[in-house]
């Protein structure tokens, strides 16, 4: 009998080796048919055994945004060929990914109402052995509703949905928490945390926990902004609940901006960062002073990888385009100004580590590509430049009013996607060789893009 993997491997590596480009998008829509998983029921497998495995050798897809309407379009990378667009329901949907990489999580903030479009593509553990499918996209039924959805964390399967609710109308803040298999089911009553008072806040899930910020009433909270919280607290999932087991000892002002690697948390506030060091579920703070370099700047965004010793910290004024870039060593509990060697007059417009953690990509505002590699000398992590490439020839000053480079990472191999609105189309780099490989042509100006598909950590354990 032939093995499926070996039939399925073979014809999508055929399709990996063509060059990408889609001309006219409106004419190279593929009308995808499920393919049918093979019956194994009757299979003699044991533990480990992966002769029943039904493996998809995919770069996996992209969701983009359009700047000229309320659509979304997903690409196939494989080929580079356009698999369908959607009609957004709401005005301003921001756009990002499920916890597992099936779906393009759909946030309207403004309507109350998270969304799922499942890209079509996903991987089941069956134990003895894996699965996985290939479908074309479509809108999924299931929603989450909740007082302005703000703040979207994912980490080990389980996406955490912060609701900040709404002061005037006296409604509360909330948290909603979703993996991949809740949203395929369409899980009714999915765990859920009401809070007694609105709040800005941010979740972070973590296995059996999920570490959330608390905002204290106004006589003591020291956030100079009252919405903002000054406390975190680690809640435990209990059936369709999250149940409150510890309140950090520590005040953390003005708290925004929050990531996790796999064994610290960071939450960023006014004066400094707070670290949660995660001891087999015993949860222990620190905090990291700021440094004068930020020129007392609040860090208010944070960026993390489970493979990553450190994090990225992002200094930067409320509504400024200039950023201070610090790396954030939890296990050496340091803060450093990160010397990206940008270009002058260059400004990041979006920051990722790599599917591997073991580099750290900055696109700027100039067209260029940074890549900087996690080093270690003499048992010190950092950060060091490893190269930079252009992304486009033509003048950053013909930009369309109002829209900038995008980038999304590939969670399965060393492949960046950074769209140019200027010239309408997407490229596919391989930071590894600092090449462009592809060059996928869009009909419209690009506005957000996303990468949907099975994530390395899939590939290598069989599950996420």
């Amino acid at each position: 009998m032939t093995n499926p993997t070996t039939r399925n491997l073979l014809a999508m590596s055929i399709l990996s080796a063509l060059l990408l480009g889609c001309g006219n998008a409106e004419t190279t829509i593929n009308e995808l048919e499920s393919i049918v998983v093979p019956d194994t029921e009757t299979d003699d497998h044991t533990s480990g055994d992966t002769d029943g495995d039904y493996i998809i050798n995919s770069l996996g897809r992209l969701a983009v945004t359009s700047t000229q309407s309320n659509n979304i379009s997903l690409l196939d990378i494989d080929d580079g060929s356009l698999l369908d667009n959607f009609a957004l329901k709401y005005d301003g949907t921001s756009i990002s990914a499920s916890a597992n990489n099936r779906y393009v999580v759909l946030n309207s903030r403004n309507f109350d109402t998270v969304q799922f479009l499942d890209a079509g593509l996903w991987r089941e553990d069956h134990v003895a052995h894996i699965h996985d499918y290939q479908q074309a996209p479509s809108m999924s039924d299931f929603e989450l509703s909740g007082i302005k959805p703000t703040h979207l964390s994912a980490h080990e399967g389980n996406l955490a949905v912060f609701y900040d609710g709404d002061s005037e109308a006296g409604l509360p803040a909330a948290i909603h928490l979703v993996s991949d298999n809740d949203i395929n089911s369409q899980t009714t009553v999915p765990t859920f945390l009401e809070y007694p008072v609105n709040m800005h806040g941010v979740a972070l899930p973590r296995g059996e926990f999920v570490i959330a910020t608390i905002r204290r009433e106004d006589s003591d909270n020291t956030s100079n902004n009252n919405t903002l919280p000054d406390q975190v607290a680690v809640h435990h999932i209990h059936d369709e609940e999250l149940e409150l087991e510890q309140v950090i000892d520590m005040a953390c002002p003005d708290l925004h901006g929050a990531a996790q690697n796999h064994e610290f948390l960071a939450f960023g506030f006014s004066d400094g960062v707070m670290v949660i060091h995660d001891h087999d579920g015993e949860f222990e703070a620190h905090k990291i002073p700021n440094i004068e370099a930020i020129n007392k700047v609040r860090i208010g965004t944070i960026y993390g990888h489970e493979n990553s010793e450190l994090l990225v910290g992002i200094a930067s004024t409320h509504g400024s385009g200039a950023a201070t870039v610090l790396t954030i060593t939890p296990e050496e509990n340091e803060m450093e100004l990160l010397d990206w060697q940008g270009l002058e007059n260059a400004n990041p417009v979006s920051y990722s580590f790599t599917y591997d953690g073991a580099h750290f990509v900055i696109l700027d505002d100039q067209g260029y590509v940074t890549i900087l590699a996690v080093e270690q000398h003499e048992g010190h992590t950092h950060l060091e430049f490893e190269n930079r490439l252009s992304v486009t020839e033509l003048d950053v000053a013909t930009m369309p009013e109002g829209t900038s480079f995008g980038m999304a990472v590939s969670k399965n191999d060393n492949h960046i996607y950074v769209s140019d609105p200027m010239s309408q189309h997407i490229l596919q780099i391989d930071i590894e060789t600092m090449s462009i490989e592809g060059d996928m042509e869009l009909d419209f100006i690009p506005a957000a893009i996303v990468w949907l598909g099975i994530a390395a950590e899939d590939h290598d354990n069989g599950h996420h």
